[in-house]
């Protein structure tokens, strides 16, 4: 019947899913719990470069002087 195709649709759905959600695990595991930031507009872009010199660090996502807050 109709039915018998569901099963191996919903392991492909998995597998399919598996590398998307991963990459989003992975790259919030790496920044620190943080997310990616994108500058789609040329503002947006000076604002990132701006972090990134007051951070003093080589990443736009490490914040300075804020360890003991959570």
């Amino acid at each position: 019947m109709w039915y018998e195709i569901l099963p191996g649709m919903a392991i492909m759905a998995a597998c399919l899913s598996v590398p998307g959600l991963a990459t989003v695990f992975v790259q919030r595991w790496s920044s620190g719990g943080k997310e990616k930031r994108v500058a789609r507009y040329p503002y947006q872009w000076a604002l990132m470069q701006r972090d990134k010199r007051l951070s003093g660090g080589s990443k736009h996502y490490e914040a300075k002087g804020l360890e003991n807050i959570h």
